[in-house]
C-alpha cells in the first residue's frame, strides 16, 4: 500500500518506500544511541534535555536530505539556497556538546548516502570511546584553582589585608581583576586561588568576612566563570 501512494515519488528518486523508512529508522537508532552517550557521558549528569532531542533527530534529518538530493545538483543548489535565509541564534555553547552535534550529523551523512553498516559502525566505536573517556575521566583538572570575588568597602584598604589569610588557606594566589559597583561605594577583588584542602572553604570564607565588613564573598571554579 506505501509503496503504490509513493510511487511516483519512488520512480523520481530510484528508491522504493522501503528505503526511505529503512533510512528513518536507523537514522533514528543511531541518533538514540548518540543521545543516551551524550546523557551518560555529560558532567554530572547536568546535559540539556533539548540537546538530547535534538541529538536523535539530526541524524533523520540530515539522512532525509541527503537521501532526497541524491546526485541531483539542481536539489542541492535550491536546499543551499533555502537554508541561506535561515538564521540561527544561540550562545556559544559548550566545544562537548557542538561536538556531539557533529557527530549526530555524520551519523545522518552516513545514512543519508546508503552507508548504513558503515555508519552503524562508526557511531558505536566513537560511543564506546565516548564511554571509556569518561570511566577514565580523561582530561578532568586535577588541579584546585579557584576564583575568589571579595567585596569590599570602599573605606577599607585592601592591599595586602587578605594576604594573611591567603598565605593559610592557599598554595599560591594573584589579584587578578579589581572593579568598582554600586556607583564606586564598593570594590571587587578578584583573586585567582589554587587551594590547599577544598574542605576548608567554609573556614576560609568565615575569615574573610570578619575582615570585609561581612559583605558578599564567592568562589568559582574555572569552568563556572568560563
Amino acid at each position: 500500500m506505501l509503496d503504490e501512494i509513493l510511487a511516483i515519488q519512488s520512480v523520481s528518486a530510484g528508491a522504493s518506500a522501503y528505503d526511505i523508512l529503512g533510512n528513518i529508522v536507523i537514522s533514528f537508532i543511531l541518533g538514540g544511541l548518540i543521545s543516551m552517550t551524550y546523557q551518560k557521558t555529560s558532567n554530572k549528569g547536568g546535559y540539556s534535555s533539548s540537546l538530547a532531542v535534538t541529538l536523535i533527530m539530526v541524524p533523520m534529518v540530515i539522512g532525509m536530505i541527503i537521501f532526497l538530493i541524491g546526485n541531483n545538483v539542481a536539489r542541492a543548489f535550491s536546499l543551499a539556497g533555502a537554508f541561506s535565509i535561515i538564521r540561527f541564534r544561540s550562545a556559544p555553547g559548550d566545544p562537548k556538546d557542538i561536538t556531539y552535534v557533529l557527530f549526530a550529523m555524520a551519523a545522518g551523512l552516513a545514512t543519508g548516502v546508503g552507508f548504513y553498516v558503515y555508519g552503524a559502525i562508526f557511531s558505536v566505536v566513537l560511543c564506546l570511546l565516548m564511554f571509556i573517556l569518561h570511566k577514565i575521566d580523561f582530561g578532568e583538572s586535577t588541579s584546585s584553582e579557584k576564583i575568589l570575588k571579595i567585596t569590599v568597602p570602599e573605606n577599607l584598604s585592601f592591599e595586602g589585608v587578605f594576604n594573611e589569610i591567603l598565605d593559610i588557606y592557599s598554595n599560591n594566589y594573584s589579584l587578578s581583576k579589581i572593579k568598582t559597583s554600586e556607583l564606586g561605594s564598593l570594590y571587587q577583588l578578584e583573586y585567582k586561588v589554587n587551594l590547599k584542602d577544598e574542605g576548608k572553604i567554609k573556614e576560609l570564607m568565615d575569615e574573610l568576612r570578619a575582615r570585609n565588613g561581612n559583605l558578599t564573598i564567592a568562589i568559582f571554579s574555572q569552568e563556572q566563570v568560563a
